[in-house]
C-alpha cells in the first residue's frame, strides 16, 4: 500500500506520529510540554510513537509512505535508488490507531494539515529516504516545479518489526557527513 501527499512545516521538522500518544496535546502549552525540547521528542522516539523527519528547514515537501507485508516487504524502487541522497537507519513505530505524517507543530488531538496513514496495529520499522527528484531529467517544468509522475522528496518504508532489530533513536534523522 502507498499513500502520498505534500506536507508542510514551519518548525523545521516533520514526524510520523501515533494519534493516541498525542491526544492530550490540545493547545500550545500542552504541545510545548510534549514536543518543544529534543529530550521530549527523544522520549517519544524511544517509545515508538514518533519518527522524526528532521530537516532543520521549513517548507512543503512531498512524502510517499509505502507499507510492506510479511510476504512483500516495502523496498525502494530502482528509480528511487537511482536518485537516493541519504537514508536513515530504521526507527521503531508502534501503531495502535493508524499514523499521521505532519509538521511537528501539527501533532495533537486535532491534527493540522497532514497525511493520514491507515497503518494496522502492530510494531513496525520505518526507514526514511531523501530523494533528489530534481536530478531526474524531464521531471520539472520551466519554473522548477515537479511534473506529474516525479519522485517524492521523501519515501518512508514501513515494514513489520524483525526479531532482534536495533532502532535509531536520534532526533536528527540522518547522520551528518
Amino acid at each position: 500500500m502507498e499513500f502520498s501527499d505534500t506536507v508542510v512545516t514551519a518548525a523545521g521538522m516533520f514526524g510520523l506520529w501515533s494519534p493516541p500518544a498525542f491526544r492530550g496535546v490540545v493547545d500550545y502549552g500542552t504541545w510545548e510540554a510534549e514536543l518543544l525540547e529534543d529530550e521530549d521528542i527523544s522520549r517519544h522516539i524511544r517509545d515508538g510513537v514518533f519518527v522524526p523527519i528532521n530537516l532543520h528547514s521549513d517548507g512543503a515537501f512531498t512524502f510517499l509512505v509505502r507499507i510492506g507485508s510479511e510476504a512483500l516487504p516495502a523496498e525502494l524502487t530502482d528509480r528511487e535508488r537511482e536518485y537516493l541522497v541519504v537514508s536513515s537507519a530504521p526507527y521503531l513505530f508502534v501503531a495502535t490507531d493508524g499514523a499521521i505524517l505532519s509538521g511537528i507543530e501539527h501533532a495533537g488531538a486535532v491534527a493540522g494539515p497532514h497525511l493520514h496513514v491507515p497503518l494496522p496495529a502492530g510494531r513496525w520499522e520505518v526507514g526514511v529516504f531523501l530523494l533528489d527528484w530534481t536530478a531526474e531529467p524531464g521531471m520539472q517544468n520551466s519554473h522548477g516545479d515537479p511534473l506529474p509522475g516525479s519522485l517524492p522528496d521523501f519515501t518512508l518504508l514501513v515494514n513489520a518489526e524483525r526479531a532482534g532489530a536495533g532502532y535509531r533513536t536520534a532526533v536528527d534523522t540522518f547522520d551528518r557527513a
